[in-house]
C-alpha cells in the first residue's frame, strides 16, 4: 500500500512539473511571438491592406537629441529661436515675436555615395517613402490666458528646408504638406469653431496660406483639439498611406487617438523634408517638441496594384479644388440659422398682411350690395 502511495505521489510531481514546464514553453512563446509582433510593428491598414512598420531612426528626433546640429552626422538642424534643453526642443520661448523650426537633413559624404574619395562636400538626403507614419509628441504652455495666446506650431513635409516665414514659422507658398496647431483665432466672425484647432493643407508652390482666414479657403479638414496647458501628454498622429492622409490627436490623457481628418486623394512626392515650426507675434506660448518619431509603412501590394501607381511629381488632392476663385466660403451655421429664421419670419409676416388686406377687400365688396 506504501509503495503504490509512492507510486501515486511520485507521478503527481512528475505530471506538476510538467505543467510547470508547459506553461513556462507556452510564455516564452507568447513573449517571443509579442516580441516579434513590436519589432515587425505588423498591422492593418483602414483599406483592410496588411503592412508592416518599421521605425527609421534617421529620420526620428528623441531624447537626449543627439542628432541636432551643424556637423556633418547631424541628422536634423535648428532654425531661429530654437534651442535645445534635456527635456525638449523649444522652439519659441513664452515671448512676443520669436519663431524657430527643427529640419531633417540627413547629410551624407557626396564621395562616398559616388564611390569617389573621401572629400568635405555633403549632400542632404530627404525622406523617400512611399508609405509613412509620423507620430509627434509635444507641449503647448504659457501665462496667457485662453485666447490671448499665440499662434501655434505646425508639423511639415515639404520640398523646402530651413526657410523662416509667416506660415507658423515657415515660408508661405510652399511645396508639400502642412498640419497647423493653430492656437489662436484670428476671424472672429466663424463662432462655431473652437481654439485650439488642427488642419491640414498640401500647397503646391502657387497657394498661400490665408493667416487672416485662420487658413479656411485652403484647409482640407481639421478638429478641434484642446492641447494648451495641460499637464498629460499631447500626441499628434500623421499617416500617408496608399494616398490616404489620416490625422489624429491625443489630447486627453487616455492614450487614445481620436479621428481629426481622413482624405483621399492626397498626392505626396517622395523626397522631402520633415520638419517642426512655430511662431509667436503679439502673444505668446511656449511650444515645445518632446518627440518625433517616423516609421516606414511596407504595405503588402499585389503586382497589378505596383503597376498602376504611377509616380508622384507634384503635391495635390484629387477631386478638391483648393484655389477659390472669389476666397468666399459658404455661410457659417450661425449665419445660416438667422438667414432661415428671418426668411420664416418675412415669410409669416407677408401672410399675415395679405389676410388682412383679403379681408378689407371682402368687406368693401359685401358693402357695395347694400
Amino acid at each position: 500500500m506504501a509503495a503504490t502511495m509512492e507510486l501515486l505521489s511520485a507521478e503527481s510531481r512528475i505530471t506538476f512539473w510538467n505543467a510547470i514546464c508547459n506553461r513556462t514553453v507556452i510564455k516564452n512563446m507568447y513573449q517571443v511571438f509579442i516580441s516579434i509582433l513590436i519589432i515587425t510593428g505588423r498591422c492593418w491598414g483602414d483599406d483592410g491592406h496588411e503592412m508592416e512598420e518599421f521605425l527609421k531612426r534617421e529620420h526620428s528626433l528623441t531624447k537626449p537629441y543627439q542628432a541636432i546640429g551643424s556637423s556633418s552626422s547631424s541628422h536634423w538642424e535648428l532654425m531661429g529661436d530654437a534651442m535645445i534643453t534635456t527635456e525638449q526642443v523649444r522652439l519659441t520661448p513664452d515671448m512676443q515675436s520669436k519663431q524657430g523650426a527643427v529640419w531633417s537633413r540627413i547629410v551624407t559624404n557626396a564621395g562616398q555615395m559616388s564611390g569617389n574619395p573621401i572629400t568635405h562636400s555633403h549632400c542632404f538626403n530627404p525622406c523617400h517613402l512611399k508609405d509613412w507614419e509620423l507620430q509627434v509628441h509635444f507641449k503647448i504652455h504659457g501665462q496667457g490666458k485662453k485666447n490671448l495666446n499665440g499662434d501655434g506650431m505646425a508639423v511639415w513635409y515639404t520640398k523646402e528646408r530651413m526657410q523662416k516665414g509667416p506660415v507658423f514659422g515657415n515660408v508661405d507658398f510652399f511645396t508639400g504638406l502642412g498640419v497647423f496647431v493653430d492656437t489662436y483665432p484670428n476671424e472672429e466672425k466663424h463662432l462655431e469653431r473652437t481654439f485650439p484647432y488642427v488642419l491640414a493643407m498640401v500647397g503646391n508652390g502657387s497657394l498661400s496660406y490665408d493667416h487672416e482666414r485662420d487658413g479656411r479657403p485652403t484647409e482640407l479638414g481639421g478638429c478641434t483639439a484642446m492641447v494648451r496647458n495641460l499637464k498629460h501628454d499631447t500626441f499628434l498622429f500623421i499617416r500617408y498611406v496608399r494616398r490616404r492622409l489620416t490625422i489624429m490627436v491625443d489630447s486627453n490623457g487616455q492614450h487614445e487617438w481620436r479621428d481629426c481628418l481622413d482624405i483621399p486623394g492626397v498626392r505626396l512626392p517622395q523626397g522631402y523634408y520633415f520638419g517642426v515650426s512655430a511662431i509667436t507675434g503679439d502673444l505668446s506660448d511656449n511650444h515645445d517638441l518632446i518627440s518625433l518619431k517616423l516609421y516606414q509603412l511596407t504595405v503588402l501590394r499585389t503586382m497589378q496594384e505596383e503597376e498602376e501607381e504611377e509616380e508622384i511629381l507634384f503635391p495635390s488632392v484629387d477631386n478638391m479644388d483648393l484655389v477659390k476663385s472669389d476666397g468666399s466660403e459658404g455661410m457659417s451655421g450661425i449665419a445660416l440659422f438667422f438667414t432661415i429664421l428671418f426668411s420664416l419670419l418675412g415669410f409669416f409676416l407677408l401672410l399675415v398682411i395679405g389676410l388682412v388686406l383679403y379681408s378689407h377687400w371682402s368687406e368693401n365688396s359685401r358693402k357695395r350690395f347694400y
